[in-house]
């Protein structure tokens, strides 16, 4: 198949722009820079490289794609300042519409675009189990953007269009992974806030075969939960990785200091969502890593 990934040099889609060259695949990666000052396409590690610019030019280079993954936008890892709240909003609004205009513009259009989103559409709860039919929530700020973002998409018209739902993505040397790590191997680990917050997260693996699931399977479109079927609590996965790196899990993190530290972001820690993938598991999607524990000994180091 020819695939053409935007944000392929993020920390999923360089994972998965190898999963798909590994499997023979032909891929193109887009980036706001890519190709040379001649404006040729460039090859990067087997994966054809373009810019949103060339394609604006010659959206001819795309002709014969099967499928469209767009994975770009600003971190939102960042301090929620104003100008930083602008541009998570705008880089995502900026690529959704830019793969919908480039779509328009082809002849042969891909059979499927893949969106990235998000679970914060879903709101904050810590009682309450979400799935892909669950009622949308603008209540926060991420609430909004996805919501944003999920509208851009569904203007991307003449093909298939999945949104996926991203969870917390567990792998090595990259994500949020390593951050939550860290005080647990300086032994200051604990529960973050009153540690009852579901946390729903994703090894980067089954992220990445989920991605190429949903490409290949015509039946599933609309929104899509990119999450492992277990969701843990965040007092529970920290006594995890505590047991896991034999660290103490003791020091807890008092919701006012970290709202202290880093402001509106703290929500990110704080709050969070029990979103199970049902339409991955009716369409009869199997995890590798479906509970925490063997996907945490995959990815830690040590414990390989």
């Amino acid at each position: 198949m020819k695939i053409a990934v935007s944000g392929g040099t993020g920390f999923i889609g360089g994972h998965l722009v190898r999963y798909l060259r590994e499997r023979g695949d032909e891929v193109v990666v887009v980036s706001r820079s890519g190709g040379s000052d001649s404006g040729t396409p460039q090859s990067v590690a087997g994966a054809l490289r373009v810019s949103w610019a060339q394609l604006e030019r010659e959206p001819q280079l795309l002709e014969g794609l099967d499928a469209f993954v767009n994975l770009a936008g600003e971190s939102i890892n960042q301090r929620w300042t104003t100008a930083a709240k602008e541009r998570i909003l705008e880089s995502r609004l900026s690529a959704a519409q830019s793969v919908a205009r480039l779509v328009s513009r082809l002849r042969d259009k891909p059979a499927v675009v893949v969106n990235g989103s998000g679970m914060s559409v879903y709101g904050a709860s810590e009682q309450a189990t979400f799935d892909e039919s669950s009622p949308a929530q603008t209540s926060d700020f991420l609430g909004r953007v996805v919501t944003q973002w999920e509208r851009a998409a569904d203007a991307i018209a003449g093909c298939r269009v999945v949104k996926l739902r991203i969870g917390l993505v567990l792998g090595a040397g990259g994500g949020a992974l390593p951050k939550m790590v860290l005080p647990y191997r300086l032994f200051v680990g604990g529960r973050i806030g009153s540690g009852r917050q579901p946390i729903s997260w994703i090894h980067i693996d089954d992220m990445v075969r989920l991605i190429d699931y949903c490409i290949r399977h015509d039946a599933i479109v609309g929104p899509v939960n990119a999450t492992a079927p277990e969701p843990v609590t965040n007092d529970a996965f920290g006594r995890t990785i505590g047991r896991m790196l034999h660290r103490p899990h003791a020091l807890p993190l008092p919701a006012a200091a970290l709202r202290l530290l880093l402001g509106e972001m703290a929500s990110l820690l704080l709050d969070g969502q029990r979103v199970l993938p049902r339409k991955l598991l009716d369409a009869g999607f199997v995890f590798r890593f479906a509970t925490l524990e063997p996907a945490l000994r995959d990815v830690l180091p040590e414990r390989r």
